[in-house]
């Protein structure tokens, strides 16, 4: 008998939603490592909390990670459900006006934990 399914909403209750956030946290980033370990992927995964705290992990280095992915095949892309909330761009798009946010971000915080 398996788990019963859960309706995926923003669960009301800070506690319970900050219990829920650090599981999923810890659950994603355990994929995360075997996939890397695995297959011998190259993964980079950066979570940004409701209160803005950064956790990231990275087979690598984020830097590479975020450099290797801006330097993809131009035209490369990825073909989604038009109505999801998911949005597609294609690697040059992406790397040249979120990818500089992002680096600007991880700088941010890894300048700001490092005070």
């Amino acid at each position: 008998m398996g788990r019963g399914k859960i309706v995926i909403r923003r669960i009301d209750n800070s506690t319970s939603r900050q219990v829920t956030f650090s599981k999923r946290r810890n659950g994603i980033f355990k994929k995360a490592k075997e996939l890397a370990i695995l297959c011998d992927a190259e993964v980079g995964l950066m979570i940004f909390s409701s209160t803005g705290r950064l956790y990231e992990y990275s087979s690598t280095s984020m830097n590479s990670v975020i450099d290797r992915y801006g330097k993809t095949k131009e035209g490369q892309q990825v073909v989604t459900n038009p109505n999801s909330e998911l949005k597609v761009f294609t690697p040059q798009l992406l790397y040249s006006e979120v990818s500089l946010e992002v680096k600007l971000m991880y700088i941010l915080f890894r300048s700001h934990d490092n005070i």
